[in-house]
């Protein structure tokens, strides 16, 4: 079973080093991040062996929220071997999400 992975500071740059990841920043008073929550966690189990999905709480990252100029959360950045491929901004659909990672895959 597939379960997302917590961003950190330390550990953020060596999880997005490799092949495709997916970042949710999100804060515990948000409610459409609340909203997508089951969503990414769905994912994870969807996309387990084939793509990294993670979630970086802004209210204990800042720094992480500022390298990305993270404005508005929800804000789900993708990654591909380090670089960043794309992004989205508020809440969107699961289909959505699972096409921007399969577009990278």
């Amino acid at each position: 079973m597939g379960k997302y992975i917590e961003l950190t500071a330390e550990n953020f740059d060596a999880t997005i080093a490799e092949g495709v990841t997916m970042a949710d920043f999100w804060a515990p008073w948000c409610g459409p991040c609340r909203m997508i929550a089951p969503v990414i966690e769905e994912l994870a189990v969807d996309f387990e062996g084939k793509a990294k999905i993670g979630k970086v709480n802004t209210d204990e990252e800042q720094e992480l929220a500022v390298k990305y100029g993270i404005r508005s959360i929800p804000s789900i950045l993708f990654f591909k071997n380090g670089e960043l491929a794309d992004q989205m901004v508020g809440a969107a659909s699961k289909d959505a999400f699972a096409s921007k990672i399969n577009a990278l895959l």
